[in-house]
């Protein structure tokens, strides 16, 4: 789902639609119509990192909870499915990898994607995890998955994630499958409308909506 480059969601019929450190340095202040707090875009920031070589505990629970300035939601990790994908995300999480990044693309209907330091849907931490989602993955309505290009072998990933807003985003299994949302889905919801219906698959959003700080519980 990362753009061209370094991004793209889409194959075929549906790509055409989604081709494609510290806390928040600003403060957030007036909420707006839709609920969130108003912040200034957050500055670049092409942070790359080393890939990790641990793999998570399988007999633990890892909940990634994510505030940003619209509210907040938690994704549990599906460690078992994805093990490369999930300690990958942990460890970027516990770097502050995603703290003060945006997302940059908001399909109303279809997913908001996160996870880009740069903010351009291009950026990345440097390296490529690999986890082949089984063949019966359905992307369903609070599912999250990893972003990858086209040209890139299925369940691959960088930092890059979408979250889905739709009942059903009717895409091949290709994206490696990060967790679920099992807290603040509405939340995620909300954020969902905050694209631009007119950019199509591109998704621009209507205002900046920014993970302020992203943490993990691990029980």
């Amino acid at each position: 789902m990362r753009r061209a480059g370094a991004a793209a969601l889409l194959a075929a019929s549906v790509a055409a639609a989604l081709a494609g450190c510290g806390g928040s340095k600003h403060a957030s202040t007036t909420t707006d119509a839709s609920g969130c707090a108003s912040v200034a875009p957050p500055e670049a920031n092409p942070l790359q990192t080393a890939k990790p070589t641990a793999r998570l505990d399988p007999s633990k629970t890892y909940d990634v909870r994510l505030r940003t300035n619209c509210g907040s939601f938690t994704i549990r990790l599906a460690v078992k499915t994805s093990p490369e994908t999930t300690a990958s995300f942990v460890s970027l999480v516990k770097k502050g990898y995603f703290d003060g990044t945006v997302f940059h693309r908001i399909v109303p209907g279809f997913v908001i994607q996160g996870g880009d330091p740069t903010g351009s849907g291009t950026g990345g931490p440097g390296y490529t995890t690999v986890d082949p989602p089984p063949s019966s993955t359905r992307y369903t309505l609070g599912v999250a998955a990893m972003a990858k290009t086209g040209s890139e072998p299925a369940g691959s990933s960088g930092s890059q994630f979408f979250v889905v807003t739709a009942k059903d985003a009717q895409l091949p299994p290709d994206y490696a499958v990060l967790g679920k949302v099992v807290d603040g889905l509405s939340v995620v919801e909300a954020v969902g409308q905050l694209g631009d219906p007119s950019s199509g698959g591109e998704g621009v959003p209507t205002e900046t909506v920014e993970i302020e700080k992203a943490t993990v519980d691990v029980h």
